[in-house]
């Protein structure tokens, strides 16, 4: 390769590159170096950085290259060559450089205890400050025909930003109990605790941090429909009480089951009223709802249906209301009357059997005694 007297990268219009090395590795005494501003230019011999330049124009010699000078015999004022690599640092701060979690964080949200699967996004701003920790870092990793860039150099720490990432919101919902539907109005602090964190992590490699902010924490809409759900069940308990929603609930449960097509076992007890009794059951707790008040009913002993007070008959399955053993049911018109009466109350007839005067039984309608044969009456 030909020696050279003049070293210049004029860089390119993006701004987006972070390291270039410079193609000539021959260099004499005398060669002019020129930096620009945002740059500086690292010399590097078997691998160790010798010397930096700051932004502005230098003549090589052995005054200006102090630590190259111990590894190479530079003779003062001569043309003989030696070798060096040059490379240019960017030391412009990059503002917007985006980033974003490829793989969802999946935790359990605290208030609605349903699954997650969390995703953030965000920006950052870096800045190279220690130009020796980086090249140190970088060079061994990096193809030196090529104008390294940004996105290229972040492949490398993306797996730091985003592992502390995804642990310190799952720490901050879990830990704090934090919503992840309610987590909007806590990203400035949640940002500026993430920029206290990987701003160590960045040092190690000549990187500060100069800001850090997440845009958006989310998650699919799937996984928002199930806490949409619990939201409309939790609106209904407060507006209706939770003993009313329950109600509501049964009912919703069993009219659901006789719609259904076929109706199966459910439909058919709500056919026969089963349903209205498990309704009636529950009603029993709340009285200010129930359509017949507690006093004013009467329900079955068969199946516990409520019935009008007086009822004989259970409407709901037919049943005998009550059986009173403390009545006389007349022979002749069946009619129940109260224990101890001679006359039945609906048809007057006597209870007790009637007697001849000559002491012998007559039979029911009888007009004359079979034993005497007397007229009944005389």
């Amino acid at each position: 390769m030909a020696i050279i007297d003049r070293v210049k990268f004029d860089g390119i219009a993006s701004r987006d590159w972070v390291i270039y090395k410079h193609p000539s590795e021959k260099l004499v005494a005398g060669t002019q170096l020129i930096v620009g501003e945002g740059q500086v230019a690292v010399f590097v011999k078997g691998g160790k950085v010798c010397d930096i330049f700051a932004p502005g124009t230098y003549t090589l010699s052995t005054g200006n290259l102090p630590i190259l000078s111990t590894f190479v015999n530079i003779p003062f004022g001569g043309k003989t060559p030696f070798t060096a690599e040059i490379y240019y640092i960017n030391t412009v701060t990059k503002l917007d450089i985006l980033w974003g979690t490829s793989d969802p964080v999946q935790l359990i949200d605290p208030k609605y205890l349903v699954r997650l699967r969390i995703r953030a996004f965000g920006q950052m701003g870096l800045k190279i400050s220690n130009c020796k920790d980086f090249i140190t870092n970088i060079i061994g990793s990096m193809n030196p025909s090529d104008v390294v860039k940004y996105d290229k150099v972040l492949d490398f720490y993306r797996g730091i930003l985003v592992s502390k990432v995804k642990s310190d919101i799952a720490d901050i919902i879990i830990n704090d109990k934090i919503s992840a539907l309610e987590i909007t109005p806590h990203l400035d602090e949640i940002s500026a605790e993430l920029e206290k964190t990987l701003a160590p992590e960045f040092e190690k490699f000549g990187f500060t941090v100069i800001n850090f902010y997440i845009k958006s924490i989310n998650f699919p809409e799937e996984d928002f429909e199930k806490i949409n759900t619990i939201l409309e069940d939790k609106a209904a308990f407060d507006i209706m009480g939770d003993s009313r929603y329950a109600v509501k609930r049964s009912f919703d449960v069993y009219e659901g089951a006789a719609n259904n097509e076929g109706g199966g076992l459910a439909g058919a007890m709500v056919a026969g009223g089963v349903g209205l009794g498990a309704g009636a059951a529950l009603a029993q707790g709340m009285p200010e709802i129930a359509t017949t008040p507690a006093a004013q009913s009467a329900y079955c002993p068969s199946c516990h249906a409520a019935n009008p007070e007086g009822s004989k008959f259970c409407n709901s399955c037919g049943s005998l209301m009550k059986v009173n053993k403390n009545v006389v049911k007349c022979p002749s018109c069946g009619n129940e009357n109260p224990a101890g009466s001679k006359f039945c109350n609906e048809c007057g007839q006597p209870f007790s059997q009637p007697k001849c005067q000559c002491g012998a039984e007559l039979r029911a309608g009888a007009k004359f005694c079979n034993e005497c044969g007397r007229k009944v009456g005389e």
